[in-house]
């Protein structure tokens, strides 16, 4: 089992092996900080919106990354993505910014198609929750 200090991923090989870039499971120990985020949106703070699921998705994992600074913790520290996208065709460039993003140890994630969001202009939405080792 990992140390004190230590998350540790776990990818068992009675487990297919993950689609991309991320793991199974991740343990993280006693003792950690803990944030969650609300989903973010794709839509910047002067509310303009990126008209591509790419655009969108740096916009969110931008957000993000404004959230996790504001908690003194960064990409480093997140151990689970969940992503929501309105067309199956856009995982892939979603996929590729999250993983621009994301630590060396990735962290578990989901992603789902779903059939739209509050305004029909937004393409994607990412929340995700970070564990801080001390």
């Amino acid at each position: 089992m990992a140390g004190p200090t230590d998350k540790k991923s776990f990818n068992p090989p009675s487990v297919r092996v993950p689609f991309g870039q991320y793991n199974h499971g991740l343990y993280v120990p006693p003792g950690a900080s803990l944030l969650v985020t609300s989903g973010q949106l794709g839509i910047r703070p002067d509310d303009t919106i990126p008209p591509d699921v790419t655009g969108q998705a740096e916009v969110c994992f931008e957000a993000i990354a404004a959230i996790l600074k504001e908690a003194d913790m960064g990409f480093e520290d997140v151990i689970r993505i969940s992503g929501f996208v309105t067309r199956r065709e856009d995982f892939a460039d979603y996929m590729a910014v999250r993983d621009r993003y994301t630590g060396a140890l990735k962290p578990v994630s989901t992603l789902l198609v779903v059939g739209g969001f509050t305004r029909p202009e937004f393409l994607v939405e990412v929340e995700v929750t970070a564990a801080k080792v001390f």
